[in-house]
């Protein structure tokens, strides 16, 4: 079943619960507790699951599908399947939203990068508050200036695995040594869940096919 329709068939059944209670006198504060306990109950499998945790592909593609609302996930699919018309008009509604340099900061990096614009990344980086995240995006800079060593040691500070093994998937694949590459992009979809495993599969389905053999 969709992700849309286990929304559907979550609430309807709040919604019933909610009618039965009404209707045998349960009292309104009790019932409007209820209801309101099974929605937070609701945010784990229906919002947090499979932004964070599940691992099956089209579960997290369908939820990502759902998000064009809610442009701050959303992105992730647009930049993920590479969807210009749409890339252009997310970042700017990120932009509108967020005002904070600090909140810009990390969008404005995966854009970047991306884009290919180490230029855009640069400026955001010194803002991105989130130590692993600032230490990925200046990993990716060193690479792209030919710092392999410098990029190494920045890559070492990071604790987040799935990044390890990214960074280290692409120096391997830019030196030519595919088969490490494979080696370590596969490590990195084995330590991801969510959207991070996602846009890594999205992206190694176009670089390094053979490291998602078998992954759905």
């Amino acid at each position: 079943m969709g992700y849309f329709r286990w929304k559907v068939v979550f609430f309807f059944i709040v919604f019933v619960f909610a009618i039965f209670m009404t209707f045998n006198h349960y009292s309104p504060l009790l019932t409007l507790g209820i209801v309101i306990v099974a929605g937070l109950l609701a945010f784990l499998p229906l919002y947090f699951y499979p932004l964070m945790l599940e691992k099956r592909i089209n579960r997290v593609e369908s939820y990502l599908r759902e998000q064009k609302y809610t442009p701050a996930i959303y992105i992730n699919f647009v930049l993920a399947n590479r969807l210009e018309d749409e890339a252009g008009l997310i970042m700017e509604q990120l932009m509108n939203k967020y005002k904070k340099a600090e909140t810009q900061a990390q969008f404005k990096a995966a854009y970047g990068v991306y884009r290919n614009d180490m230029a855009a990344v640069r400026d955001a980086v010194p803002y991105i508050r989130i130590s692993d995240y600032r230490a990925y995006y200046e990993t990716i800079l060193l690479l792209e200036e030919g710092k392999s060593d410098q990029a190494l040691e920045t890559l070492a500070s990071i604790k987040k695995s799935w990044m390890r093994f990214a960074l280290l998937a692409e120096m391997e694949r830019k030196a030519g040594r595919n088969e490490a590459a494979i080696q370590h992009a596969r490590q990195a979809m084995n330590s991801s869940r969510g959207v991070h495993r996602y846009v890594l599969y999205k992206e190694y389905e176009r670089q390094l096919p053979q490291a998602i053999e078998a992954i759905t």
